[in-house]
């Protein structure tokens, strides 16, 4: 049996050459160069495995600076900056750098969910690994929903959850050092920003229903704290089961594509000291919708955001 031929590699997606990393989740895309350049054809692919596999791994992309990584990922759609973290100047790009407040998302999330309009695809490219640790964990949401009982299932339907980034940022972590709480408050909480999502929701491509979860949430609307709390572990501990999950070893210039609207992800935060860089691109996604066709809406949010800013200064240079 050829490698084509083995049920390890998916070949139906034209000439994408994709291997299977885990059982429900992931695929490493083969001698694939990422570029602004590709073809309509190649592009419409990669999305299409994309919705299949949730997120997309691509070694060896040393080519990739910051210009073309932004160029490449608005062939997906139109990139935004981080509503309340500065990007780079000049850029809409999201970093994470350990040896700042911010540079450690060790803790389970959808990207930006607390927006009505969160972003559907985003893309991260190793800029500097450390040597050892740093690894990335994605969940699958939509086989967690899946494989969730029928009880269970029509509980989750009915649910709608505020999402704020103005949230326990302590909650799950251990022994937070003081710059990066400082940093939470006075950067990533800036300006608060609160939505109103399904718990469940149809995918816009696919048709899967999902759960939409992660540390963003702060209450289920109708239920007290202590309710939400409760039934948000149960439903989140689906997500993150082990077999629902792929891990990503990260090498220097790897970039991971992911679909935000059926993944949860996690960076574990096991690098000590090391120097870790990654640099996100983020496109722009729509309002979820509920299984009684219901959309995401916005409860609190500023007028003034980074990407109105960066919108605004490009208009003015253009």
């Amino acid at each position: 049996m050829s490698d084509n031929d083995s049920p390890a590699f998916d070949t139906t997606f034209g000439d994408l050459r994709i291997s299977r990393v885990a059982g429900h989740i992931g695929g490493e895309v083969q001698n694939l160069r990422l570029s602004a350049d590709l073809s309509a054809e190649t592009i419409e692919h990669l999305n299409a495995a994309l919705v299949r596999h949730k997120v997309l791994f691509f070694r060896d992309q040393a080519h990739l600076d910051d210009r073309e990584h932004q160029a490449f990922g608005a062939r997906f759609g139109r990139t935004v900056a981080h509503p309340t973290v500065p990007a780079p100047e000049g850029t809409k790009l999201f970093e994470l750098d350990a040896s700042k407040g911010g540079g450690r998302a060790d803790s389970w999330h959808t990207d930006v969910t607390f927006v009505d309009a969160f972003p559907k695809i985003s893309i991260l490219r190793g800029v500097t690994i450390p040597a050892y640790g740093g690894d990335t964990v994605w969940a699958n949401t939509a086989h967690a929903y899946e494989r969730l009982p029928s009880q269970l299932k029509q509980l989750a339907d009915q649910l709608w959850a505020i999402h704020s980034n103005d949230y326990d940022y302590g909650a799950d972590r251990v022994l937070v050092e003081e710059q990066r709480l400082r940093h939470h408050r006075d950067v990533f909480v800036s300006a608060v920003f609160e939505a109103e999502h399904p718990v469940v929701h149809v995918h816009p491509v696919s048709g899967e229903r999902a759960l939409l979860l992660g540390h963003f949430v702060k209450k289920f609307v109708g239920l007290s704290s202590t309710e939400s709390a409760r039934i948000f572990e149960l439903l989140q501990n689906r997500v993150i089961r082990l077999e629902n999950t792929v891990r990503w070893n990260w090498r220097q210039d790897d970039v991971a594509i992911w679909d935000n609207r059926s993944t949860q992800h996690f960076a574990i935060n096991d690098y000590g000291d090391q120097p870790r860089l990654v640099r996100r691109v983020t496109v722009h996604g729509e309002p979820a919708v509920s299984v009684d066709g219901q959309r995401s809406k916005t409860r609190s949010r500023p007028e003034a955001t980074n990407d109105a800013r960066i919108d605004e200064v490009i208009a003015r240079t253009a």
